[in-house]
């Protein structure tokens, strides 16, 4: 064996364990036999964790380059990621389990990535190209008592390319396709040493199509263009068998255009947004365990500019800076032969600086600015979880105590057992509890309200993974219900039309997902159902059905078929049930509730591996050209094809 390959050999499986845990896996899926980090913080079977995790591979990954994170993420049971087929570069919505957007975690190579300068903190994944990833997993249910505020209904874990091999391999990619989208991207990856090195560079640029529905059929609506550049750098460098450093650096800037409303076009609206996300750490290797630090810096800025619709006087300025500075401690260590343990501390700092402005003819008011400084808070917290192994039983207990410095104190726990029969059937439960600490928009801007409380929410899980066949054939259903209360919701007086945030209502939420797979080496194929359903009840006992933009029912399948040994198949489909929407009337002034049609989408890949360096692909997405609406106002894709190739060299 090349002796360069030896000496690694041993701290690379660890670290591959601790920070990535490569999968088995062919698809969009679990399997009890799966390795995965997320639900633990530690490199875990599904067999011994009685979690709920779907992990998306690389090589699934490989199968959507033609989409975008959004898109990709929409075809995952139990998330619908609302507006991901709609004008490039629009902001989407991540609903899982039927929660909100800003109530799942999104987390870059396990560590969180927030806007501090949104109104619900959360991070719009457009800024993440599909190229520079490497796995996802979701972790579906409370992670509260591992990852804190906003982990809610789960959490969304972007694994990014990290060094595998030895000796540097890199790769070029070019695509185009409909609405003038064309894609560049370049890697370099592999290990040199004792140094591992990743490095992506991608290029996208798109006219779109225009964003706002014309409904009376001018034709002059602008098309809503976006553009992305992106970079992202990856080292591991092993200081010895024991000591490994890490770095990663995540920028990517958007700029495009936008429409100024539902039904609404603008020729002067547009945007420039940048997206940065770095972090130093350290992993020292214990005899049973290991030890990992790391400070990251997530940054997001936002300019939005709107001139008015054909130079009118309108002018309408939003510029905002979100920092975010994040540093913890996480300790995992195996007890004996029937505990391990995690435990770990963190310190968030979240500060943003604003600026908005807002005139007219006649009307021009003193812009509305928090300065760099004026707004900000910090959580500090502390976690054990505690994990029980013996023959047929698992059980997780822990709890994580969290100090904000505006909201107080939060207390979250985790009660987790399971049972495997048979190596083949995982049957679980899960009793945990969740916090989501108000934003700085919530707390400081001119609606805001600094006697805010955290939102707390109490989560109820069953089910069962069933490995029918192992490793071909596997079955699983998960049932939830998560009741939360105090709501944060926006309240204006309906007498002195004065808005603010006020914290009163409760939410209760509850569903099921069931799936189905096969898998064999020349054919996967999936079906899945998800159900969810809830209502919000208001200070004054009021109940709304208010999962607006979130369909009760949603089902699909998905097959991907190696035709040959050059030739692969994908095939994908998505049923998307009817939800309801909000529309501002402007005739009555009055907000209408739309009800949206159901719709089914069936999107078509194949892969050709011409040599063993080049590769080609092709994808159709919304085959049967199917005309529906995400967004009251808003238009979707068509039919929309992508080309492309992959070379890869030495």
């Amino acid at each position: 064996m090349n002796k360069v390959l030896l000496k690694l050999s041993l701290p690379t499986v660890l670290i591959t364990s601790l920070l990535c845990a490569e999968s088995k896996a062919q698809d969009s899926t679990r399997s009890i036999n799966e390795v995965v980090v997320t639900a633990t913080r530690s490199a875990k079977k599904l067999s011994e964790t009685g979690r709920v995790v779907t992990v998306i591979s690389a090589q699934e990954i490989a199968r959507a380059q033609g989409r975008s994170l959004p898109q990709l993420l929409n075809t995952v049971p139990g998330i619908t990621f609302s507006g991901a087929q709609n004008a490039p570069g629009l902001a989407t919505s991540v609903f899982l389990r039927g929660a909100s957007t800003g109530n799942t975690l999104i987390l870059i190579d396990g560590f969180p990535a927030n806007n501090a300068g949104s109104i619900d903190g959360s991070y719009d994944l457009n800024a993440f190209p599909v190229d520079q990833i490497e796995r996802i997993e979701i972790l579906k249910g409370s992670g509260s008592t591992m990852y804190g505020s906003d982990a809610v209904a789960g959490v969304i874990n972007i694994i990014t390319k990290h060094a595998k091999t030895a000796g540097l391999k890199g790769n070029l990619q070019a695509s185009g396709g409909s609405y003038n989208t064309f894609r560049q991207s370049a890697g370099l990856n592999g290990k040199l040493n004792k140094t591992g090195l990743a490095i992506n560079l991608s290029n996208n640029d798109s006219k779109g199509f225009p964003a706002a529905v014309d409904t009376l059929g001018t034709g002059t609506f602008r098309k809503t263009g976006f553009h992305q550049r992106s970079a992202s750098v990856n080292v591991d460098q092993e200081l010895s068998r024991k000591f490994i450093l890490n770095g990663n650096l995540q920028v990517s800037r958007n700029t495009g255009n936008l429409p100024n409303g539902t039904f609404t076009n603008d020729e002067n609206y547009d945007y420039r947004n940048t997206f940065l996300f770095g972090g130093l750490g350290a992993t020292v290797l214990l005899p049973k365990g290991a030890l990992k630090l790391k400070v990251t810096q997530n940054t997001v800025k936002n300019n939005f500019e709107n001139l008015g619709p054909d130079n009118d006087s309108t002018h309408q300025v939003t510029r905002n800076i979100g920092r975010i500075t994040n540093a913890e401690a996480v300790f995992n260590y195996d007890l004996g032969r029937y505990f391990d343990i995690t435990s770990g501390g963190g310190y968030k700092y979240t500060n943003s600086s604003q600026y908005s402005l807002f005139e007219q003819a006649f009307y021009h008011p003193e812009p509305s600015v928090i300065p760099a400084g004026a707004a900000n808070n910090s959580i500090s917290s502390v976690y054990t979880s505690l994990f029980f192994k013996s023959d047929i039983f698992h059980m997780e207990v822990g709890g994580r105590y969290n100090h904000h410095s505006t909201a107080g104190n939060k207390f979250t726990y985790t009660i987790n057992p399971s049972v495997l029969l048979a190596d083949q059937l995982k049957i679980f439960g899960n009793l945990s509890s969740a916090f989501k600490a108000p934003s700085l928009y919530q707390l400081t801007s001119q609606y805001g309200n600094l006697e805010l409380k955290p939102e707390y929410t109490k989560s109820y899980e069953a089910g069962f993974d069933w490995e029918i066949v192992s490793n071909t054939l596997s079955f699983n259903t998960a049932f939830f219900k998560r009741n939360t209360s105090n709501v944060i919701y926006f309240f204006t007086d309906p007498k002195t039309f004065a808005s603010n945030y006020e914290n009163g209502s409760f939410q209760k939420d509850k569903g099921f997902e069931t799936e189905l797979k096969y898998n064999s080496k020349v054919l996967t194929a999936t079906a899945w159902y998800a159900y969810v359903t809830g209502k919000l009840t208001d200070a004054n006992g009021l109940q709304t059905n208010n999962l607006y933009r979130r369909p009760k029912n949603t089902f699909g399948a998905n097959v991907a078929l190696q035709a040959t040994k050059q030739v692969s198949v994908g095939v994908t489909y998505k049923y998307t049930g009817e939800r309801r929407d909000t529309y501002f009337n402007p005739v009555s002034f009055k907000t209408d509730i739309i009800n949206l049609k159901h719709y089914n989408l069936v999107d078509l890949h194949l892969g050709w591996a011409a040599t063993s360096k080049l590769s080609l692909f092709g994808d159709v997405n919304n085959l049967l050209d199917v005309k529906y609406t995400d967004w009251v106002g808003y238009n979707t894709m068509c039919a929309n094809f992508t080309v492309g190739a992959n070379y890869q060299f030495k």
